[in-house]
């Protein structure tokens, strides 16, 4: 069915609040009825936990499968609170096995598995195998419902097959092609496929195959997966043997998530893992305190170094002047040395062995941007105040800009070498540390320079 495209307007939004409140459903399912799915998932991100499930209530049976199958997951958790078992179990179960790990993974021990009880065998022990996989790894991303073809096969024997599971696979444009002991050898499109005469074999038509295994780290096989350009990427055990398959629309998922994650940890608050109008204020709170009560117990280290060279500031009261130029320089320059290479990290540009070269690059880098800042606030330093200011300042920026990015580069590998989020070592940390480094410098170099 086609459901005609209707702008979501603020109006359309706050006219169906207004009438959720008020229990006028009639007029609600009226205002649901021309909204097609896109639009359902983003007035469903609009709303609370309790009318969110009043107006999934309204929608008829596969609309509301249709639409429960496109909400991230966080949200999917949230609505099975309000509904009654037997739609809980129904929902479950129509989900693609991956779906369903994806699921799991949000919702809490107690529900995942009354949920995983309620499923048929079949279903239950597919379900399980992958939740045996590590959390971060492909295994868990991957679906395995496929549809697998051999060399010796014809291509209408293939597309028999493929025709006898169209409705239980969930991918049938790349096709893996096996051998004994379902080691894969190859794969073929559905497109040649259909290009192709009857009676040629698979072995004639199929292309070299790429492979990443069922322990390889999800968010690594999703870029091998997008970068590669491929539809769906095999997925094998230790023995070479296919188990699943990732396919394309899982892949920039996984991206999607990891980006966004870092993008917030780097900001220095723990990701939503929903939409923002969607999630309670009291999560917000908890996503950003954590964060902020340890940046303010880092943040007691500048006030340290303040306290120490106390004497100084008040020796020469036009220091202080400069003390937010310089730390926020530095923490900036740290920043950007820090999403570089966090970025670098994520695409697989550079690996913690990379280190030592990393660290020489950030060096010379941060060096060029001290020496350009560097002359800028000898100049206007130097200028306004004398000459010895001058060369404090200017001395002080290229420390702290070769300092600060050679820091904010290597921090992230050190990160990734201890099995730690890159991102968590990334802006805040940086900027904590480098303030408090800065400034020591800072003080040193007018001390030697004012001999103080």
């Amino acid at each position: 069915m086609v459901w005609s495209r209707v702008p979501l307007s603020p109006d359309l939004i706050d006219t169906i609040r207004d009438q959720v409140n008020r229990k006028d459903l009639a007029a609600a399912t009226h205002e649901l009825s021309p909204l097609d799915i896109a639009d359902l998932v983003a007035l469903f991100e609009r709303f609370e936990q309790k009318p969110r499930a009043v107006l999934y209530r309204l929608l008829e049976k596969q609309r509301a499968l249709d639409l429960f199958e496109e909400l991230p997951p966080a949200l999917q958790g949230e609505l099975l609170h309000g509904l009654q078992d037997s739609e809980v179990t129904q929902l479950f179960a129509d989900l693609d096995p991956d779906d369903r790990i994806w699921l799991l993974d949000e919702v809490p021990a107690v529900l995942a598995t009354r949920l995983m009880r309620d499923l048929p065998p079949e279903d239950r022990e597919l379900t399980a195998s992958m939740l045996g996989y590590p959390q971060a790894s492909v295994g868990r991303r991957m679906t395995p419902e496929y549809v697998t073809t051999r060399a010796e096969f014809s291509v209408a024997q293939t597309l028999v097959r493929v025709r006898d599971r169209i409705d239980q696979a969930e991918t049938v444009y790349t096709i893996p092609v096996i051998a004994d002991g379902r080691r894969v050898i190859g794969v073929v499109s559905l497109r040649d496929l259909i290009g192709a005469a009857e009676d040629t074999p698979i072995a004639h038509l199929m292309e070299d195959v790429v492979t990443a295994t069922v322990m390889h780290p999800a968010e690594s096989a999703a870029r091998l997966c997008t970068e590669r350009g491929f539809l769906a990427l095999p997925i094998v055990d230790s023995e070479d043997r296919l188990v699943g398959m990732l396919t394309i629309d899982d892949a920039v998922k996984i991206i999607e998530e990891s980006e966004t994650e870092d993008a917030a940890r780097q900001g220095g608050v723990e990701p939503l893992r929903r939409p923002y109008l969607a999630t309670p204020v009291t999560a917000l709170v908890r996503s950003r305190i954590v964060w902020l009560l340890v940046l303010a117990v880092g943040a007691t280290l500048t006030v340290h170094v303040l306290e120490v060279f106390e004497e100084t500031l008040a020796q020469v009261t036009v220091l202080a002047l400069f003390v937010p130029l310089l730390i926020g320089t530095g923490g900036n320059t740290g920043n950007q040395a820090a999403t570089t290479v966090t970025r670098a990290l994520a695409l697989d540009d550079v690996r913690p062995r990379d280190i030592l070269r990393v660290l020489g690059r950030e060096l010379r880098a941060g060096a060029l941007l001290g020496l350009l800042l560097g002359a800028l606030g000898f100049a206007v330093a130097g200028l306004i105040y004398s000459p010895a200011i001058g060369i404090i300042i200017g001395a002080t920026l290229l420390a702290i800009c070769t300092t600060a990015a050679a820091v904010g580069g290597i921090m992230p590998l050190a990160a990734r070498a201890i099995r730690v989020d890159p991102a968590v070592f990334s802006n805040p940390f940086i900027t904590t540390f480098v303030d408090a480094t800065g400034l020591i410098l800072y003080f040193l170099i007018a001390r030697s320079v004012l001999q103080l």
